[in-house]
Protein backbone atom coordinates (compact mmCIF):
# COMPACT_ATOMS: atom_id res chain seq x y z
CA UNK A 1 0.00 0.00 0.00
CA UNK A 2 1.33 3.23 -1.21
CA UNK A 3 0.61 6.48 0.60
CA UNK A 4 2.35 10.17 0.11
CA UNK A 5 3.60 12.06 2.54
CA UNK A 6 4.21 15.83 1.64
CA UNK A 7 6.93 17.17 4.34
CA UNK A 8 7.13 20.49 5.29
CA UNK A 9 10.74 22.14 4.94
CA UNK A 10 11.69 22.38 8.59
CA UNK A 11 11.45 17.92 8.64
CA UNK A 12 13.28 17.57 5.49
CA UNK A 13 16.78 17.32 7.13
CA UNK A 14 15.13 13.93 8.24
CA UNK A 15 14.03 12.87 4.44
CA UNK A 16 17.45 13.95 3.11
CA UNK A 17 15.45 16.80 1.71
CA UNK A 18 12.88 15.21 -0.37
CA UNK A 19 9.33 17.39 -0.31
CA UNK A 20 7.25 14.17 -0.64
CA UNK A 21 7.96 10.62 0.44
CA UNK A 22 5.87 7.44 0.27
CA UNK A 23 5.43 5.02 3.35
CA UNK A 24 2.37 2.42 4.21
CA UNK A 25 0.39 1.70 7.03
CA UNK A 26 -3.03 0.87 8.10
CA UNK A 27 -3.30 4.01 10.14
CA UNK A 28 -1.77 6.98 10.82
CA UNK A 29 -0.05 5.76 13.74
CA UNK A 30 1.31 2.34 11.30
CA UNK A 31 2.44 4.80 8.70
CA UNK A 32 4.50 7.68 11.49
CA UNK A 33 6.50 4.30 12.25
CA UNK A 34 6.42 3.23 9.00
CA UNK A 35 8.30 6.58 8.27
CA UNK A 36 10.29 6.31 11.30
CA UNK A 37 12.11 3.06 10.06
CA UNK A 38 12.79 5.19 6.61
CA UNK A 39 13.41 8.49 8.09
CA UNK A 40 14.83 8.05 11.67
CA UNK A 41 13.73 10.29 14.08
CA UNK A 42 10.68 12.17 11.92
CA UNK A 43 8.12 10.10 14.15
CA UNK A 44 9.88 11.55 17.94
CA UNK A 45 9.04 15.21 15.80
CA UNK A 46 5.34 14.94 15.11
CA UNK A 47 4.22 12.33 18.57
CA UNK A 48 5.00 13.09 21.97
CA UNK A 49 6.22 10.66 24.49
CA UNK A 50 2.59 10.21 25.58
CA UNK A 51 1.82 8.59 22.13
CA UNK A 52 -0.92 11.92 20.81
CA UNK A 53 0.43 14.23 17.78
CA UNK A 54 1.87 17.00 19.32
CA UNK A 55 -0.30 20.68 19.51
CA UNK A 56 1.67 22.02 17.12
CA UNK A 57 1.69 19.51 14.27
CA UNK A 58 -1.66 19.62 11.66
CA UNK A 59 -2.19 16.18 9.68
CA UNK A 60 -4.26 15.70 7.03
CA UNK A 61 -5.55 13.01 5.34
CA UNK A 62 -6.84 14.14 1.68
CA UNK A 63 -7.26 17.18 2.91
CA UNK A 64 -8.94 16.21 6.42
CA UNK A 65 -7.71 17.07 9.42
CA UNK A 66 -7.30 13.72 11.11
CA UNK A 67 -8.14 14.97 14.84
CA UNK A 68 -11.67 14.46 13.30
CA UNK A 69 -10.44 11.48 11.81
CA UNK A 70 -9.57 9.28 14.99
CA UNK A 71 -5.99 11.30 14.87
CA UNK A 72 -3.03 8.48 15.06
CA UNK A 73 -5.97 5.70 14.52
CA UNK A 74 -7.05 7.53 11.55
CA UNK A 75 -7.19 4.84 8.87
CA UNK A 76 -5.73 4.87 5.98
CA UNK A 77 -5.73 3.56 2.39
CA UNK A 78 -3.79 2.80 -0.80
CA UNK A 79 -3.11 5.89 -2.77
CA UNK A 80 -3.91 8.53 0.04
CA UNK A 81 -2.21 11.60 0.67
CA UNK A 82 -0.93 12.52 3.92
CA UNK A 83 0.44 16.35 4.57
CA UNK A 84 2.23 17.48 7.71
CA UNK A 85 2.21 21.37 8.07
CA UNK A 86 3.52 23.22 11.15
CA UNK A 87 0.77 25.19 13.00
CA UNK A 88 0.52 28.55 11.40
CA UNK A 89 0.92 30.06 15.28
CA UNK A 90 4.54 30.58 16.25
CA UNK A 91 5.87 30.09 12.97
CA UNK A 92 8.60 27.63 11.68
CA UNK A 93 10.93 28.64 14.50
CA UNK A 94 8.41 28.02 17.07
CA UNK A 95 8.01 24.75 15.58
CA UNK A 96 11.45 23.62 15.69
CA UNK A 97 12.24 25.65 19.35
CA UNK A 98 8.95 23.37 20.41
CA UNK A 99 10.34 20.19 19.21
CA UNK A 100 14.42 21.28 20.55
CA UNK A 101 12.59 21.91 24.00
CA UNK A 102 10.67 18.82 24.08
CA UNK A 103 13.55 16.47 23.30
CA UNK A 104 16.09 18.40 25.44
CA UNK A 105 14.67 18.10 29.10
CA UNK A 106 17.63 20.04 30.25
CA UNK A 107 16.87 23.02 28.02
CA UNK A 108 13.19 22.97 29.18
CA UNK A 109 14.50 22.79 32.99
CA UNK A 110 16.97 25.86 32.16
CA UNK A 111 14.09 28.03 30.48
CA UNK A 112 11.90 27.14 33.24
CA UNK A 113 14.30 28.42 36.07
CA UNK A 114 15.15 31.27 34.14
CA UNK A 115 11.70 32.48 33.61
CA UNK A 116 11.47 31.78 37.48
CA UNK A 117 14.31 33.83 38.58
CA UNK A 118 12.92 36.44 35.96
CA UNK A 119 9.53 36.26 38.35
CA UNK A 120 11.09 36.53 41.60
CA UNK A 121 13.95 39.29 40.25
CA UNK A 122 10.22 41.34 39.30
CA UNK A 123 8.64 40.91 42.48
CA UNK A 124 11.72 42.92 43.68
CA UNK A 125 11.53 45.32 41.43
CA UNK A 126 7.98 45.98 41.88
CA UNK A 127 8.42 46.10 46.10
CA UNK A 128 11.28 48.57 45.72
CA UNK A 129 9.55 50.86 43.45
CA UNK A 130 6.26 50.60 46.26
CA UNK A 131 8.90 52.12 49.16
Amino acid sequence: MAIEIRIPTILRSYTGGAKVVEGSGDTLGDLLTDLDSRHAGLRGRLVTEAGALHRFVNVYVNDEDVRFLGALDAKLSDGDSVTILPAVAGGAFGFAAAAAISSHSAAAAAISSHSAAAAVAGSRSAAVAAR
